[in-house]
C-alpha cells in the first residue's frame, strides 16, 4: 500500500503516475493542501482549500482522471464556457485526462480530488458494461450532481489516511466511486475506430468462462480453444479487448472475486483461496498482500470496522 502524504511539499517526481500539471496549477492559484494520500493500487486523493477574490485557473491535459467534490464553498465558481452556472457543496467535476478547461475562482472552496489512471476506469468496463475498454472515456462535466457519488466522496474525504484501516477503506471506497461514474459518466471515446480484437460473442464467451472457472487453473490454450484461435493470436486479441493480457486479467479477477468474498462472508481463507484458485491460503495471503499491501484478515476486519461486511 502506498505510504499516506500530507505535507503540501510533496515531491510527485516519482509517483506512479505524474500529478505535475494540477499539483502545479493549484499551488500556484493560491490553493492550501490540507491533506494527500496515495491509497493504493495507483489511486491518489487530495483535499485543497482555496480563498482568493477573484483569479483564472487553468487545467491543460494532465494525462490522468480527475474526479472533484466540493465539501464547502464555490458558489461562485464557475468554468468560463459555461458562464452563469457556479460550484455548491457535493456538486462534482469529471476531468478527463486529456480535458483543457478555465475558470473563473472567486471566493472560499474546500473540495476533494479523486485520482486515477485511465485504465482504472476503463478496465471496468468488460465486467460492467460489457463494453471493451478502448471503447470509453470518462465525459468531461461540469458541476453534475450524484447522491450517491457525493456522499461517498464525503466519507472518503472524512477518512484518517494515515491510518492503515482508513486507507483501506478508502481504497475500497474509491473503487466503489469508479464504478459508478463508469455507469453514469462513461462515453464512447470520440472517433473510436475498433480496429482487431475479439469478436463481441467471442468475448463474453471468454469473460464467462474465465469467471466460471477462476478456481481452477487457466491456461492460454485453454482460451485459445474457447476462442477458436491459435494461442498467439488470442493473446494479441485478448489485450486489445479485455485492456490486459490474459494471465493479467485472469489475476486480477481472482483478486476481485476475492475482495468481494473478504467482504461479503465469512469463509475462512483457506476455502476463499480454493474459490479463487490459489493453490493455498499461504498463496493467497501472499498474493492478496503484494497487491492490497494488507494481508486479507486486515482487509476484512477494516470494512468490518465500518460496518460494510455482510455475513454469509
Amino acid at each position: 500500500m502506498d505510504a499516506p502524504v500530507s505535507s503540501p511539499a510533496l515531491d510527485l517526481a516519482d509517483t506512479p503516475f505524474g500529478l505535475h500539471s494540477v499539483w502545479r496549477t493549484l499551488s500556484a492559484a493560491n490553493a492550501t493542501l490540507e491533506r494527500f494520500a496515495w491509497l493504493g493500487d495507483q489511486l491518489a486523493a487530495a483535499v485543497w482549500t482555496r480563498e482568493t477574490r477573484e483569479a483564472e485557473t487553468v487545467y491543460a491535459q494532465p494525462g490522468h482522471h480527475t474526479l472533484s467534490c466540493y465539501i464547502d464553498g464555490g458558489y461562485r465558481t464557475e468554468r468560463q464556457k459555461l458562464p452563469g452556472i457556479y460550484g455548491a457543496p457535493s456538486r462534482l467535476c469529471a476531468l478527463p485526462g486529456d480535458h483543457e478547461s478555465r475558470w473563473w475562482v472567486r471566493g472560499h472552496m474546500h473540495f476533494m480530488h479523486l485520482y486515477f489512471l485511465p485504465a482504472h476506469f476503463t478496465q471496468r468496463a468488460v465486467r460492467e458494461l460489457d463494453q471493451e475498454p478502448r471503447e470509453l472515456t470518462l465525459a468531461d462535466r461540469t458541476y453534475f450532481e450524484d447522491e450517491r457519488i457525493a456522499a461517498l466522496c464525503q466519507t472518503l474525504a472524512n477518512e484518517d489516511w494515515a491510518d492503515p484501516e482508513g486507507r483501506l477503506r478508502s481504497n475500497e471506497t474509491a473503487h466503489e466511486v469508479l464504478s459508478l461514474l463508469l455507469r453514469s459518466q462513461g462515453v464512447r471515446r470520440p472517433g473510436a475506430a475498433l480496429k482487431g480484437g475479439l469478436a463481441i460473442a467471442t468475448r463474453r464467451r471468454l469473460r464467462d468462462y474465465i469467471d466460471a472457472h477462476l478456481g481452477e487453473p487457466l491456461t492460454l490454450g485453454a482460451l485459445a480453444e474457447i476462442a477458436c484461435l491459435s494461442e498467439y493470436h488470442l493473446a494479441r486479441m485478448f489485450r486489445a479487448s479485455f485492456g490486459q493480457p490474459p494471465h493479467a486479467w485472469i489475476a486480477a479477477q481472482r483478486l476481485e472475486r476475492a475482495r468481494t468474498l473478504l467482504r461479503t462472508t465469512d469463509l475462512p481463507l483457506a476455502h476463499i483461496a480454493t474459490a479463487c484458485g490459489y493453490a493455498d491460503a499461504s498463496h493467497f495471503s501472499h498474493r492478496f498482500r503484494d497487491a492490497f499491501g494488507a494481508a486479507p484478515n486486515a482487509y476484512r476486519q477494516a470494512l468490518r470496522n465500518r460496518g460494510t461486511a455482510v455475513p454469509a
